[in-house]
């Protein structure tokens, strides 16, 4: 499976990083670069529950692809969030259907760092692209 350019990008950073500490200061990074989301659109219907920090996804569908957008209000959370759009943004539904979450944040080195909640969290969210996309 073709992986879409900015994921391509985060796996070659991601992997280059030796170490925890040089991956969490790349997953700031990453979090500080994601398109901002208007103060309107941070409301309670774009919120994604289940999450234990406040986080909001909004998606928009142009020529048979999504485009998702989001935010945190946890650093961390924002750079787990843009590695996770940099995966899926472009994707057809199909695959974005079919997406191992898991697996993807093992390939970037960063599933051992994922706590339940942090996990439970980005599976929220990639639930939620998932309805907006159906």
């Amino acid at each position: 499976m073709n992986l879409p350019d900015q994921a391509q990008q985060a796996l070659e950073a991601f992997t280059a990083a030796g170490s925890w500490e040089q991956r969490a200061r790349l997953l700031m990074l990453w979090g500080e670069k994601l398109e901002p989301l208007a103060e309107c659109e941070r409301n309670d219907l774009n919120r994604v529950h289940g999450c234990e920090s406040q986080v909001w996804l909004v998606g928009t569908l142009s020529n048979g692809q999504w485009h998702f957008r989001a935010t945190s209000d946890a650093r961390l959370i924002r750079g787990l969030l843009a590695v996770l759009l940099a995966r899926v943004n472009g994707l057809p539904i199909g695959e974005l259907a079919a997406l191992d979450l898991a697996d993807w944040f093992n390939q970037l080195g960063l599933a051992r760092q994922l706590s339940p909640s942090r996990s439970n969290g980005l599976n929220a969210v990639l639930m939620k692209m998932r309805e907006l996309a159906l």
